[in-house]
């Protein structure tokens, strides 16, 4: 079995994400990068299934800047095998589109049985790239799940749906993507920490992925404001007349 774990850096998401106005863009550079906590969960999944059959291969891929290499690295003292690390200054600010074909492109070049990654990442949130990989790569998709079973060419799930528990199921390969209420991932321990730098970070850039005339994202940013600061509420004191106050005050911010 060989699985391949789709994973992100992403700003410390227990600090402050700011946004720089001039371009749009998250300011990556405010706040510490970090390994994307669904995806660490992604990650662990993997490793309980590498736990129960030895034989099975787990390689991480992810596209970023240079310090992504800091996140693989981590991800491979977690017990992944090897990992594939998209580099290419041409690649920033990518939209979810081009993220999507990027990692389609680069999963292609690895002969996997299923590929698991976050439902969404912390720093975007659009929720969509999954969906787009399976497409690009024509598989099945099973998202949001909160539990998985790998077997006998199948991958099996659980996801939360509005009138209860759905049971879903497909044959391998397939893409799935898990959410927050995955196992928790485990931390490095030393022994990982020290078989991590043996590990093999392959790199690969647009050229490299047959992607060199790459149109390049098709969404801008139009305009982008500083968030307004937080004003103190109006204080209601009860003099007899407090539950009108409310009212109105309800009424006039048309919340009830």
């Amino acid at each position: 079995m060989k699985i391949a774990v789709l994973t992100k850096q992403v700003p410390d998401t227990a600090e402050e994400r700011k946004l720089d106005v001039s371009s749009g863009r998250l300011d990556r550079g405010s706040s510490e990068a970090v390994f994307d906590e669904v995806n660490e969960r992604a990650l662990e999944v993997a490793l309980q299934y590498k736990d129960a059959d030895r034989s099975t291969h787990v390689v991480l891929v992810s596209m970023g800047p240079e310090s992504t290499k800091e996140t693989l690295r981590r991800g491979l003292s977690m017990g992944a095998d090897s990992a594939i690390h998209i580099l290419d200054n041409r690649l920033e600010a990518a939209d979810a589109s081009r993220t999507a074909s990027v990692l389609a492109a680069a999963l292609k070049t690895v002969d996997f049985d299923v590929v698991i990654t976050g439902n969404e990442s912390t720093d975007g949130r659009s929720g969509v790239v999954p969906a787009m990989v399976a497409e690009h790569l024509g598989l099945p998709l099973l998202g949001g799940l909160f539990s998985t079973d790998l077997s006998d060419g199948y991958v099996r799930g659980q996801r939360q749906g509005e009138d209860g528990i759905l049971g879903l199921s497909a044959s391998l390969p397939a893409l799935i993507s898990v959410t927050e209420r995955s196992p928790d991932a485990r931390f490095p321990n030393f022994k990982g920490i020290l078989g991590a730098k043996r590990k093999p970070i392959t790199v690969l850039s647009l050229a490299d992925l047959g992607l060199a005339n790459d149109a390049g994202s098709r969404t801008a940013v139009l305009s982008t404001q500083v968030r307004a600061a937080r004003t103190a509420g109006k204080k209601i004191v009860d003099d007899g007349t407090a539950a009108k106050e409310l009212v109105e005050f309800l009424v006039s911010n048309r919340l009830a």
